[in-house]
Protein backbone atom coordinates (compact mmCIF):
# COMPACT_ATOMS: atom_id res chain seq x y z
CA UNK A 1 0.00 0.00 0.00
CA UNK A 2 2.87 2.46 0.94
CA UNK A 3 4.64 1.34 -1.91
CA UNK A 4 1.58 2.88 -4.61
CA UNK A 5 0.97 5.81 -2.13
CA UNK A 6 4.12 6.80 -3.02
CA UNK A 7 4.02 6.19 -6.62
CA UNK A 8 0.82 8.44 -6.93
CA UNK A 9 2.66 11.00 -5.21
CA UNK A 10 5.41 11.22 -7.69
CA UNK A 11 3.29 11.27 -10.50
CA UNK A 12 1.14 14.13 -9.29
CA UNK A 13 4.22 16.36 -9.36
CA UNK A 14 4.14 16.35 -13.19
CA UNK A 15 1.71 18.84 -15.65
CA UNK A 16 0.61 17.91 -18.72
CA UNK A 17 3.29 19.33 -20.67
CA UNK A 18 6.04 17.23 -18.09
CA UNK A 19 7.29 20.40 -15.85
CA UNK A 20 7.16 19.45 -12.52
CA UNK A 21 4.02 21.25 -10.35
CA UNK A 22 4.53 20.63 -6.48
CA UNK A 23 1.04 19.57 -5.21
CA UNK A 24 -0.59 21.64 -2.44
CA UNK A 25 -1.45 19.69 0.84
CA UNK A 26 -4.25 20.33 2.96
CA UNK A 27 -2.54 20.24 5.70
CA UNK A 28 1.81 20.51 6.17
CA UNK A 29 3.65 19.74 9.63
CA UNK A 30 6.62 21.68 8.60
CA UNK A 31 10.27 21.20 9.95
CA UNK A 32 9.93 18.39 12.92
CA UNK A 33 11.90 16.63 13.83
CA UNK A 34 9.67 13.11 12.62
CA UNK A 35 10.40 9.74 14.56
CA UNK A 36 9.15 6.86 13.30
CA UNK A 37 9.38 3.51 15.35
CA UNK A 38 8.57 1.58 12.84
CA UNK A 39 11.10 2.67 10.19
CA UNK A 40 13.57 4.36 12.77
CA UNK A 41 13.21 7.98 11.02
CA UNK A 42 14.79 10.15 13.35
CA UNK A 43 15.49 13.25 11.37
CA UNK A 44 14.14 16.74 10.22
CA UNK A 45 11.27 16.51 7.59
CA UNK A 46 8.33 18.04 6.19
CA UNK A 47 4.85 16.27 6.23
CA UNK A 48 1.85 16.79 3.78
CA UNK A 49 -1.46 15.38 4.68
CA UNK A 50 -4.19 14.60 2.54
CA UNK A 51 -7.82 14.01 4.36
CA UNK A 52 -7.14 11.46 6.67
CA UNK A 53 -3.36 10.30 5.48
CA UNK A 54 -0.24 10.96 5.54
CA UNK A 55 0.59 11.60 1.75
CA UNK A 56 4.16 12.88 1.90
CA UNK A 57 7.29 13.00 3.68
CA UNK A 58 10.32 14.98 2.32
CA UNK A 59 13.21 16.75 3.60
CA UNK A 60 12.44 19.81 1.36
CA UNK A 61 9.39 22.05 2.02
CA UNK A 62 5.65 21.02 0.92
CA UNK A 63 3.00 23.46 0.34
CA UNK A 64 0.04 23.44 2.34
CA UNK A 65 -3.22 24.91 2.15
CA UNK A 66 -2.16 24.95 6.30
CA UNK A 67 0.77 24.88 7.84
CA UNK A 68 2.38 23.79 11.59
CA UNK A 69 5.70 24.73 11.99
CA UNK A 70 7.20 22.43 14.18
CA UNK A 71 10.76 23.35 14.16
CA UNK A 72 12.10 22.50 16.98
CA UNK A 73 9.39 19.97 18.12
CA UNK A 74 9.44 16.12 17.77
CA UNK A 75 6.40 14.56 15.50
CA UNK A 76 5.63 11.05 16.52
CA UNK A 77 2.91 9.36 15.87
CA UNK A 78 -0.52 9.83 17.93
CA UNK A 79 -0.24 7.42 21.26
CA UNK A 80 -2.59 4.82 21.24
CA UNK A 81 -4.04 4.06 24.68
CA UNK A 82 -5.23 0.47 25.18
CA UNK A 83 -6.82 0.92 28.44
CA UNK A 84 -8.91 4.24 28.84
CA UNK A 85 -11.92 3.64 30.87
CA UNK A 86 -12.63 7.20 30.60
CA UNK A 87 -14.66 7.14 27.75
CA UNK A 88 -16.72 10.46 27.76
CA UNK A 89 -15.71 13.87 26.71
CA UNK A 90 -14.03 15.27 29.32
CA UNK A 91 -11.75 12.54 30.04
CA UNK A 92 -10.81 12.16 25.99
CA UNK A 93 -10.32 16.24 25.94
CA UNK A 94 -7.79 15.55 29.18
CA UNK A 95 -6.28 12.80 27.28
CA UNK A 96 -5.17 14.38 23.57
CA UNK A 97 -3.47 17.14 25.70
CA UNK A 98 -1.57 14.34 27.23
CA UNK A 99 -1.18 13.39 23.58
CA UNK A 100 -3.13 9.79 22.94
CA UNK A 101 -4.89 10.15 19.50
CA UNK A 102 -6.59 6.78 19.73
CA UNK A 103 -8.42 5.66 23.39
CA UNK A 104 -9.78 2.16 23.64
CA UNK A 105 -11.56 0.59 26.49
CA UNK A 106 -10.51 -2.85 26.23
CA UNK A 107 -9.91 -4.12 29.39
CA UNK A 108 -13.88 -3.41 30.53
CA UNK A 109 -14.97 -3.68 27.39
CA UNK A 110 -19.04 -3.40 26.78
CA UNK A 111 -21.87 -4.72 25.91
CA UNK A 112 -24.31 -3.60 22.85
CA UNK A 113 -21.41 -2.56 21.07
CA UNK A 114 -23.08 -1.34 17.83
CA UNK A 115 -24.82 1.73 20.04
CA UNK A 116 -21.66 1.89 21.77
CA UNK A 117 -20.17 2.77 18.57
CA UNK A 118 -22.78 5.05 17.24
CA UNK A 119 -23.35 7.16 20.34
CA UNK A 120 -19.93 8.35 19.98
CA UNK A 121 -19.64 8.70 16.41
CA UNK A 122 -19.22 12.22 15.17
CA UNK A 123 -18.54 13.46 19.24
CA UNK A 124 -15.43 12.78 20.14
CA UNK A 125 -12.20 14.50 19.43
CA UNK A 126 -9.97 11.51 19.68
CA UNK A 127 -10.46 7.91 18.19
CA UNK A 128 -12.52 5.35 20.04
CA UNK A 129 -13.12 1.56 20.37
CA UNK A 130 -13.63 -1.27 23.19
CA UNK A 131 -14.12 -4.61 23.29
CA UNK A 132 -16.87 -7.39 24.25
CA UNK A 133 -17.40 -7.42 28.11
CA UNK A 134 -17.06 -11.13 29.57
CA UNK A 135 -18.54 -8.75 32.99
CA UNK A 136 -20.82 -7.57 31.04
CA UNK A 137 -21.55 -10.84 29.77
CA UNK A 138 -22.02 -12.51 32.99
CA UNK A 139 -24.16 -9.78 34.57
CA UNK A 140 -26.68 -10.33 31.85
CA UNK A 141 -26.60 -14.15 31.60
CA UNK A 142 -26.83 -14.57 35.27
CA UNK A 143 -29.57 -12.29 36.84
CA UNK A 144 -30.05 -13.69 40.13
CA UNK A 145 -28.43 -12.63 43.64
CA UNK A 146 -26.07 -14.30 46.39
CA UNK A 147 -26.41 -13.48 50.04
CA UNK A 148 -23.13 -12.13 49.52
CA UNK A 149 -23.89 -10.35 46.14
CA UNK A 150 -24.56 -10.46 42.76
CA UNK A 151 -24.46 -13.82 40.70
CA UNK A 152 -22.16 -12.37 37.97
CA UNK A 153 -19.72 -11.78 40.56
CA UNK A 154 -19.85 -14.46 43.34
CA UNK A 155 -21.68 -17.96 41.52
CA UNK A 156 -20.12 -20.09 39.53
CA UNK A 157 -21.99 -20.25 35.96
CA UNK A 158 -23.51 -23.32 35.01
CA UNK A 159 -22.33 -25.40 31.81
CA UNK A 160 -26.09 -23.54 29.92
CA UNK A 161 -24.84 -20.45 31.72
CA UNK A 162 -21.33 -20.88 30.21
CA UNK A 163 -22.70 -21.17 26.31
CA UNK A 164 -24.53 -17.99 26.94
CA UNK A 165 -21.96 -15.79 27.91
CA UNK A 166 -19.89 -17.24 24.86
CA UNK A 167 -23.28 -16.88 22.58
CA UNK A 168 -23.17 -12.93 24.06
CA UNK A 169 -19.78 -12.15 23.28
CA UNK A 170 -20.17 -13.72 20.09
CA UNK A 171 -22.84 -11.25 19.46
CA UNK A 172 -20.55 -8.51 20.16
CA UNK A 173 -17.63 -9.65 18.47
CA UNK A 174 -19.83 -9.92 15.42
CA UNK A 175 -20.90 -6.14 15.71
CA UNK A 176 -17.31 -5.30 15.87
CA UNK A 177 -15.77 -5.57 18.82
CA UNK A 178 -11.98 -5.67 18.90
CA UNK A 179 -11.63 -8.57 21.53
CA UNK A 180 -12.73 -9.32 24.55
CA UNK A 181 -11.83 -8.06 28.25
CA UNK A 182 -11.86 -9.95 30.92
CA UNK A 183 -11.93 -8.75 34.65
CA UNK A 184 -11.47 -12.13 36.48
CA UNK A 185 -10.20 -10.74 40.06
CA UNK A 186 -13.63 -8.38 39.58
CA UNK A 187 -15.97 -11.62 38.89
CA UNK A 188 -14.29 -14.23 41.78
CA UNK A 189 -17.47 -16.44 41.17
CA UNK A 190 -15.68 -16.93 37.54
CA UNK A 191 -13.92 -20.97 37.92
CA UNK A 192 -11.40 -21.95 35.58
CA UNK A 193 -13.12 -23.56 32.97
CA UNK A 194 -15.37 -20.53 32.58
CA UNK A 195 -12.13 -18.67 31.34
CA UNK A 196 -10.64 -21.41 29.23
CA UNK A 197 -14.29 -21.24 27.28
CA UNK A 198 -13.73 -17.67 26.61
CA UNK A 199 -10.18 -18.00 26.16
CA UNK A 200 -11.42 -20.82 23.28
CA UNK A 201 -13.66 -18.30 21.94
CA UNK A 202 -10.94 -15.57 21.41
CA UNK A 203 -8.89 -18.37 19.52
CA UNK A 204 -12.08 -19.26 17.28
CA UNK A 205 -12.61 -15.59 16.10
CA UNK A 206 -8.38 -14.23 15.83
CA UNK A 207 -8.37 -11.84 18.71
CA UNK A 208 -7.11 -11.11 21.76
CA UNK A 209 -8.23 -11.46 25.19
CA UNK A 210 -7.13 -8.52 27.60
CA UNK A 211 -7.24 -9.52 30.63
CA UNK A 212 -6.98 -8.27 34.50
CA UNK A 213 -6.04 -11.36 35.95
CA UNK A 214 -7.69 -13.58 39.09
CA UNK A 215 -5.12 -12.11 41.74
CA UNK A 216 -2.90 -8.81 42.50
CA UNK A 217 -1.69 -10.82 45.37
CA UNK A 218 1.90 -10.85 47.11
CA UNK A 219 0.68 -14.33 49.32
CA UNK A 220 -0.09 -17.93 48.42
CA UNK A 221 -1.94 -19.07 46.95
CA UNK A 222 -3.50 -17.10 45.05
CA UNK A 223 -0.81 -14.96 43.90
CA UNK A 224 -0.10 -12.96 41.32
CA UNK A 225 2.65 -15.47 40.14
CA UNK A 226 -0.35 -17.86 40.01
CA UNK A 227 -2.76 -15.65 38.13
CA UNK A 228 -0.38 -15.47 35.36
CA UNK A 229 0.17 -19.25 35.17
CA UNK A 230 -3.55 -19.44 34.48
CA UNK A 231 -3.38 -16.67 31.68
CA UNK A 232 -0.37 -18.75 29.92
CA UNK A 233 -1.99 -21.91 30.47
CA UNK A 234 -5.08 -21.02 28.56
CA UNK A 235 -3.11 -19.48 25.97
CA UNK A 236 -1.19 -22.56 25.31
CA UNK A 237 -4.15 -24.77 25.60
CA UNK A 238 -6.41 -22.95 22.85
CA UNK A 239 -4.04 -20.79 20.89
CA UNK A 240 -5.53 -17.57 21.93
CA UNK A 241 -3.33 -14.12 21.87
CA UNK A 242 -3.24 -12.71 25.38
CA UNK A 243 -2.93 -9.19 26.78
CA UNK A 244 -2.48 -8.87 30.91
CA UNK A 245 -3.41 -5.30 31.75
CA UNK A 246 -1.39 -3.19 34.19
CA UNK A 247 1.22 -5.33 35.41
CA UNK A 248 2.39 -2.58 38.06
CA UNK A 249 -0.98 -3.15 40.40
CA UNK A 250 -1.22 -7.02 39.02
CA UNK A 251 1.86 -8.03 40.39
CA UNK A 252 3.34 -5.90 43.10
CA UNK A 253 6.10 -7.05 44.38
CA UNK A 254 6.36 -10.26 41.86
CA UNK A 255 6.80 -8.09 38.94
CA UNK A 256 10.29 -9.23 38.01
CA UNK A 257 9.21 -12.33 37.76
CA UNK A 258 5.96 -12.03 36.52
CA UNK A 259 7.81 -10.48 33.32
CA UNK A 260 10.30 -13.03 33.37
CA UNK A 261 7.23 -15.35 32.85
CA UNK A 262 6.10 -13.41 29.99
CA UNK A 263 9.60 -13.59 28.23
CA UNK A 264 9.50 -17.25 28.70
CA UNK A 265 6.37 -17.86 27.53
CA UNK A 266 6.90 -15.65 24.58
CA UNK A 267 9.80 -17.56 23.94
CA UNK A 268 8.38 -20.70 23.54
CA UNK A 269 5.84 -19.13 21.33
CA UNK A 270 2.90 -18.06 23.36
CA UNK A 271 1.40 -14.86 22.21
CA UNK A 272 0.99 -13.27 25.48
CA UNK A 273 2.21 -8.91 25.78
CA UNK A 274 1.75 -6.28 28.40
CA UNK A 275 1.36 -3.03 29.62
CA UNK A 276 1.46 -0.60 32.50
CA UNK A 277 0.96 3.09 33.93
CA UNK A 278 3.82 4.75 35.40
CA UNK A 279 2.20 5.78 38.55
CA UNK A 280 2.26 3.84 42.25
CA UNK A 281 -0.79 3.68 42.78
CA UNK A 282 -3.90 1.91 41.76
CA UNK A 283 -8.15 2.87 41.29
CA UNK A 284 -10.95 0.86 41.41
CA UNK A 285 -14.47 0.85 43.21
CA UNK A 286 -14.04 0.31 46.95
CA UNK A 287 -17.83 -2.35 46.48
CA UNK A 288 -15.73 -4.61 44.37
CA UNK A 289 -13.91 -8.38 44.92
CA UNK A 290 -10.65 -6.78 45.17
CA UNK A 291 -11.58 -5.33 48.45
CA UNK A 292 -12.91 -8.69 50.13
CA UNK A 293 -11.67 -9.60 53.49
CA UNK A 294 -8.07 -10.28 53.23
CA UNK A 295 -7.11 -7.59 50.92
CA UNK A 296 -4.59 -5.89 53.00
CA UNK A 297 -2.80 -8.93 53.71
CA UNK A 298 -2.95 -9.70 49.74
CA UNK A 299 -1.38 -5.93 49.03
CA UNK A 300 0.67 -6.07 52.02
CA UNK A 301 -0.76 -2.13 53.17
CA UNK A 302 -2.88 -1.24 55.60
CA UNK A 303 -6.06 1.09 55.65
CA UNK A 304 -4.33 4.61 55.55
CA UNK A 305 -2.96 3.23 52.07
CA UNK A 306 -6.30 3.65 50.48
CA UNK A 307 -7.29 7.05 49.07
CA UNK A 308 -11.34 8.28 48.94
CA UNK A 309 -11.14 9.72 45.77
CA UNK A 310 -13.63 12.34 46.28
CA UNK A 311 -11.60 14.27 49.41
CA UNK A 312 -8.21 12.95 49.13
CA UNK A 313 -8.47 11.62 52.63
CA UNK A 314 -6.73 8.24 53.53
CA UNK A 315 -8.96 5.80 55.24
CA UNK A 316 -9.20 4.65 57.99
CA UNK A 317 -11.12 0.90 59.69
CA UNK A 318 -13.86 3.05 60.34
CA UNK A 319 -13.81 5.24 57.33
CA UNK A 320 -12.88 2.17 54.87
CA UNK A 321 -16.00 -0.11 56.86
CA UNK A 322 -18.47 3.59 55.92
CA UNK A 323 -17.36 4.13 52.89
CA UNK A 324 -17.27 -0.07 51.75
CA UNK A 325 -21.18 -0.23 52.64
CA UNK A 326 -21.78 3.02 50.34
CA UNK A 327 -19.91 2.59 47.45
CA UNK A 328 -17.52 4.74 45.76
CA UNK A 329 -14.10 5.44 43.88
CA UNK A 330 -10.52 4.62 46.00
CA UNK A 331 -7.41 5.22 45.07
CA UNK A 332 -4.88 2.21 46.61
CA UNK A 333 -1.32 3.21 46.84
CA UNK A 334 0.23 -0.60 46.62
CA UNK A 335 2.71 -0.22 43.90
CA UNK A 336 6.17 -0.24 45.14
CA UNK A 337 8.39 2.51 42.79
CA UNK A 338 10.65 -0.07 41.57
CA UNK A 339 8.13 -2.02 39.81
CA UNK A 340 7.23 0.87 38.17
CA UNK A 341 10.15 2.06 37.17
CA UNK A 342 10.96 -1.68 35.90
CA UNK A 343 8.01 -2.23 34.30
CA UNK A 344 8.16 1.27 32.27
CA UNK A 345 11.98 0.41 31.25
CA UNK A 346 11.32 -3.42 30.19
CA UNK A 347 11.19 -3.74 26.42
CA UNK A 348 7.70 -5.80 26.03
CA UNK A 349 6.14 -3.29 28.21
CA UNK A 350 3.84 -1.19 26.45
CA UNK A 351 2.39 2.24 28.13
CA UNK A 352 -1.41 2.53 28.90
CA UNK A 353 -2.92 4.74 31.52
CA UNK A 354 -5.77 2.70 32.39
CA UNK A 355 -7.40 5.95 33.21
CA UNK A 356 -10.92 6.52 35.03
CA UNK A 357 -13.75 8.95 34.24
CA UNK A 358 -13.27 12.49 35.01
CA UNK A 359 -17.12 13.37 33.93
CA UNK A 360 -18.16 13.76 37.44
CA UNK A 361 -15.15 15.23 39.14
CA UNK A 362 -11.62 13.99 40.85
CA UNK A 363 -10.11 10.79 39.37
CA UNK A 364 -6.50 9.35 39.46
CA UNK A 365 -4.23 11.45 37.92
CA UNK A 366 -3.05 8.80 35.02
CA UNK A 367 -6.05 9.48 32.88
CA UNK A 368 -4.56 12.86 32.33
CA UNK A 369 -0.85 13.20 32.77
CA UNK A 370 0.41 9.26 31.84
CA UNK A 371 1.90 9.77 28.62
CA UNK A 372 3.81 13.19 29.40
CA UNK A 373 5.12 11.84 32.37
CA UNK A 374 7.10 9.08 30.96
CA UNK A 375 8.43 11.39 28.21
CA UNK A 376 9.40 14.15 30.80
CA UNK A 377 10.06 12.19 33.72
CA UNK A 378 11.25 8.96 32.27
CA UNK A 379 12.98 9.97 29.11
CA UNK A 380 14.52 13.64 29.91
CA UNK A 381 14.99 13.52 33.68
CA UNK A 382 16.33 10.22 34.65
CA UNK A 383 17.41 8.51 30.56
CA UNK A 384 15.64 5.52 31.75
CA UNK A 385 14.25 5.31 28.31
CA UNK A 386 15.59 6.84 24.97
CA UNK A 387 12.74 9.01 23.26
CA UNK A 388 12.13 6.12 20.64
CA UNK A 389 12.17 3.34 22.89
CA UNK A 390 9.37 5.60 24.64
CA UNK A 391 7.31 6.60 21.46
CA UNK A 392 7.55 2.84 20.36
CA UNK A 393 5.72 1.95 23.64
CA UNK A 394 2.94 4.03 23.11
CA UNK A 395 2.48 3.89 19.40
CA UNK A 396 3.74 1.14 17.74
CA UNK A 397 3.52 -1.58 20.24
CA UNK A 398 -0.02 -0.99 21.03
CA UNK A 399 -0.93 -1.12 17.36
CA UNK A 400 0.70 -4.06 16.68
CA UNK A 401 -0.84 -5.72 19.72
CA UNK A 402 -4.35 -5.18 17.76
CA UNK A 403 -3.56 -5.27 14.02
CA UNK A 404 -3.95 -8.98 13.47
CA UNK A 405 -7.64 -8.57 14.21
CA UNK A 406 -8.19 -4.82 13.78
CA UNK A 407 -7.18 -3.92 10.48
CA UNK A 408 -7.46 -0.12 11.10
CA UNK A 409 -4.68 -0.52 13.05
CA UNK A 410 -2.07 -1.38 10.74
CA UNK A 411 -1.87 2.55 9.41
CA UNK A 412 -1.44 3.52 13.07
CA UNK A 413 1.27 4.12 15.23
CA UNK A 414 3.89 4.92 12.43
CA UNK A 415 4.47 7.76 10.19
CA UNK A 416 4.93 6.62 6.88
CA UNK A 417 3.16 7.43 2.77
CA UNK A 418 -0.19 6.06 3.65
CA UNK A 419 -0.76 5.82 6.92
CA UNK A 420 -3.36 7.61 9.41
CA UNK A 421 -2.99 10.95 9.99
CA UNK A 422 -2.65 10.54 13.71
CA UNK A 423 0.14 13.03 14.85
CA UNK A 424 1.54 14.16 18.33
CA UNK A 425 3.88 17.09 18.33
CA UNK A 426 5.50 18.37 21.25
CA UNK A 427 8.25 20.05 22.77
CA UNK A 428 10.62 17.41 24.60
CA UNK A 429 12.36 19.85 26.27
CA UNK A 430 8.93 20.56 28.03
CA UNK A 431 6.90 17.84 27.99
CA UNK A 432 5.61 16.74 31.14
CA UNK A 433 2.81 15.57 33.80
CA UNK A 434 0.92 18.46 35.70
CA UNK A 435 -2.05 16.13 36.92
CA UNK A 436 -1.36 15.09 41.14
CA UNK A 437 -3.30 13.42 42.99
CA UNK A 438 -4.48 16.66 44.75
CA UNK A 439 -5.10 17.88 41.22
CA UNK A 440 -5.48 15.13 39.10
CA UNK A 441 -7.66 17.25 36.26
CA UNK A 442 -4.50 19.49 35.16
CA UNK A 443 -3.58 18.86 31.52
CA UNK A 444 -0.06 17.94 30.31
CA UNK A 445 2.52 20.40 29.24
CA UNK A 446 4.71 20.97 26.37
CA UNK A 447 2.10 19.30 23.93
CA UNK A 448 1.72 21.71 21.12
CA UNK A 449 -0.49 20.45 18.40
CA UNK A 450 -2.20 16.79 17.97
CA UNK A 451 -4.05 15.75 14.61
CA UNK A 452 -6.42 13.28 14.80
CA UNK A 453 -7.44 11.88 10.94
CA UNK A 454 -5.78 15.17 9.33
CA UNK A 455 -7.68 17.57 11.60
CA UNK A 456 -6.04 19.65 14.05
CA UNK A 457 -7.76 19.21 17.42
CA UNK A 458 -4.50 20.55 19.83
CA UNK A 459 -3.27 24.02 18.43
CA UNK A 460 -0.46 25.64 19.71
CA UNK A 461 -1.47 24.21 23.06
CA UNK A 462 -5.27 24.58 22.83
CA UNK A 463 -7.93 22.85 22.02
CA UNK A 464 -9.51 23.70 18.73
CA UNK A 465 -13.08 22.03 19.65
CA UNK A 466 -13.00 20.21 16.62
CA UNK A 467 -14.05 16.25 16.85
CA UNK A 468 -13.23 14.05 14.03
CA UNK A 469 -12.51 10.76 16.23
CA UNK A 470 -13.69 7.61 14.77
CA UNK A 471 -14.83 4.06 16.12
CA UNK A 472 -11.88 1.54 15.39
CA UNK A 473 -13.74 -1.52 14.46
CA UNK A 474 -13.18 -5.07 13.13
CA UNK A 475 -14.82 -5.68 10.21
CA UNK A 476 -18.62 -6.40 10.68
CA UNK A 477 -22.24 -6.54 8.42
CA UNK A 478 -23.43 -4.27 10.77
CA UNK A 479 -24.84 -1.36 8.93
Amino acid sequence: MRHWSTVLILLSTLTVGGAAQQPVYDLVIAGGRVMDPESGLDAVRFIGLTHTTVAAISSQPLRGRDTIDARGLVVAPGFIDLHAHGQDPVSSRLQVRDGVTTAMELEGGVLEADRWYRNRTGRSVINFGATASHVGARRAVMRDSTPTGPAWERRAATSEEIAGIQARLREELDAGALGIGLGIQYTPGARREEILAVFELAAERGVTGFVHDRFASMTEPGSGIEAVQELIADAAITGASVHLVHVGSSGLGLVPTILHMIEGARLHGIDISTEVYPYTAASTGIQTAIFDPGWRERFGVDYDAIEWVATGERLTAETFARHRAEGGMVIAHVIPAAMVDLAVAHPLVMIASDGTSFASGRAHPRGAGTFARVLGRYVRERGTLTLMEALRKMSLMPARRLENAVPAMRTRGRIAPGASADLTIFDPTEVIDRATFAEPAQPSAGILHVIVGGVPVVRNGALTGATPGIGIRRPTTIP
